[in-house]
């Protein structure tokens, strides 16, 4: 297995992408987006504690559906690895957490090693 990089990651994503409503280069490129918004979403939390945990949900379930559970994982973790404490929770809510995640980098990322975030846990369990 590949460790992703800038250098193969449209590669990974254009391979483990299935989205049968696609009609062209433009609609895979605007749901690639979505990785982008989850990290403003996180950035905006991480600033100002105002969590938008449906929009992130939302987006979550679409990049799931249309890349697939280990390929979203990897792209996730990959993309938002400085976000892991906030991601995880999402993963964990949404029963998409592994036990370890491969080809990111050279080592496995244990799902054990990644601290929860308290508050997001909280909301998360209201919805």
């Amino acid at each position: 297995m590949d460790i992703l990089s800038e250098r193969n990651f449209m590669l990974y994503a254009a391979k483990n992408y299935d989205n049968p409503q696609c009609m062209d280069i433009e609609e895979f490129k605007d749901d690639l987006k979505r990785f982008n918004y989850i990290k403003k979403l996180f950035n905006k939390y991480r600033t100002t504690s105002d969590l938008k945990e449906q929009l992130i949900i939302n987006h979550l379930i679409v990049l799931y559906n249309i890349f697939g559970a280990e390929p979203a994982t990897r792209m996730l973790f990959f993309k938002l690895g400085d976000y892991k404490d906030i991601l995880k929770p999402f993963l964990v809510f949404l029963n998409y957490m592994p036990e370890a995640i491969h080809g990111v980098d050279e080592q496995p990322i244990l799902s054990s090693d990644i601290a929860l975030d308290n508050y997001i846990i909280q909301k998360l369990r209201t919805i």
